[in-house]
């Protein structure tokens, strides 16, 4: 068999299996020569050539009869020069299946439309990530590795690394990214366990140029799914390919994760999207309200409602974009504007379940006991730091994590003015900038109390 003849071949194997299959997995196969009945191509890894036999070796070896009867069998070998040009074809193939969601043996996982970096709204919370996940979607030299995102629900790590994964296929399309959640990773895992094909899955893995994990807290337990994780995150960064991961909480308080990869884990840049604030919060609105006016041009939205829906929805960003789309839709439908009574009626189920459940008086016990100070002393008379400073911690907290006003914050500080309260606001939110100790008491307590 000539070449000529195998190029013949091509197109009619393009025709039987379709443009991306032939694109992917036919097109990088090499023919190299016919002997004793048997057909060599030439593959750039073990992998394709496996996939290719189990899946079109059949319809190759029939069309290859077509025009040389005397062919038995086709055989896949490994040739090392062969990998400098269908190496990229491979790369490419692979990065399209991840991002395309195709049902095949590669690992898949969709990416969001939505989810790219000109759409993610940067504050003080997230702006360290943010700039992070920039850095590895340029694709240049590996600077840390791996970068591990945390934070809790709706903050913006899965929307950073889809951004990542966008970005990459857009600029780097020769790159192999995989993107995929540690439940995704288990069940590949598994299913090569059970189908014997781990070397499959191995190389696989191995592989790629970025390996991307969301939410790998669900792999602690599962000692086989650990033992294997551990050895592609070491063959990768061996390699100096970029790993990015993402988890609830940082790699140390992983609870039943394995110490040598909470370790490994630590060692790049560990980076913590912190709960939003108000003015994120706000600033977020702000972007989605600009996507809402294209559907929504008949829509009139009152001055104010952005502000209050920024209060009093803090749990997460999820929650207050599907509250603002439920607005639109419902003043739409009744053909009224966006105001704070409509949005009250509107929301009235979102409102009661953001409600926040955390009391003044629990803030003050928490502040108290963080800084060993009496709760007496908390909203007593004195003056000096050592209870100046909590009791405006105290305050802070109360504005932010409660629907409390503030003259009732100040009536519950020992009969203190609202002007007492905004000062001691004010002086918290300057000093949370400039003081990482008061931040990282601040965030603490947080999540003490919301926890």
């Amino acid at each position: 068999m000539t070449q000529e003849q195998w190029g013949q071949l091509k197109k009619k194997l393009q025709q039987s299996v379709g443009q991306s299959n032939f694109t992917n997995w036919i097109e990088p196969l090499e023919f190299s020569s016919v002997s004793d009945g048997v057909a060599t191509f030439n593959v750039p890894t073990t992998f394709l050539g496996n996939y290719v036999s189990q899946h079109f070796g059949d319809l190759i070896l029939y069309q290859m009869n077509s025009l040389v009867p005397d062919i038995r069998r086709v055989n896949f070998k490994v040739v090392a020069n062969s990998m400098s040009r269908p190496k990229m074809s491979i790369g490419k193939a692979a990065s399209r299946f991840t991002l395309a969601q195709h049902d095949s043996i590669l690992p898949t996982a969709p990416l969001d439309e939505r989810f790219r970096f000109d759409t993610f709204v940067v504050g003080k919370p997230n702006e360290l990530a943010h700039a992070a996940s920039r850095r590895v979607a340029e694709g240049g030299p590996t600077t840390f590795n791996p970068l591990f995102l945390y934070g809790g629900v709706g903050l913006g790590k899965t929307h950073l690394m889809h951004a990542i994964a966008w970005e990459l296929k857009t600029s780097r399309p020769e790159l192999c990214v995989v993107y995929l959640s540690a439940e995704q990773f288990m069940y590949r895992f598994v299913q090569a366990l059970r189908d014997r094909k781990m070397m499959d899955f191995k190389e696989m893995f191995r592989s790629v140029d970025v390996l991307m994990v969301d939410d790998v807290q669900f792999i602690a337990g599962k000692d086989s799914t650990q033992e294997e994780f551990f050895h592609t995150f070491n063959a990768l960064v061996d390699q100096n390919k970029q790993i990015v991961i993402s988890a609830d909480r940082a790699p140390g308080e992983i609870a039943n994760l394995e110490e040598r990869i909470k370790s490994r884990l630590q060692c790049g840049l560990v980076v913590d999207l912190h709960p939003t604030d108000y003015e994120l919060r706000l600033g977020i609105l702000q972007s989605k309200v600009e996507l809402h006016r294209p559907q929504y041009p008949e829509v009139e939205l009152k001055e104010g409602v952005l502000e209050f829906l920024a209060h009093r929805i803090s749990t997460n960003v999820r929650a207050l974009e599907g509250a603002l789309t439920r607005l639109f839709a419902f003043a739409s439908l009744v053909h009224q504007p966006i105001t704070l009574e409509l949005t009250s009626d509107c929301l009235a189920d979102v409102l009661r379940a953001c409600e926040r459940k955390i009391s003044v008086e629990e803030i003050q016990r928490k502040v108290s006991d963080h800084y060993n100070i009496r709760l007496s002393d908390m909203i007593g008379p004195k003056r000096t730091r050592c209870y100046a400073r909590p009791r405006q911690m105290a305050m802070y907290l109360c504005k932010h994590l409660t629907s409390r006003s503030l003259p009732e914050i100040g009536r519950r500080f020992g009969g203190r003015d609202h002007t007492t309260v905004m000062h001691g606001v004010k002086r918290i939110d300057e000093l949370r900038i400039q003081d990482a100790q008061i931040a990282d008491d601040l965030e603490l307590l947080r999540r003490t109390l919301e926890g």
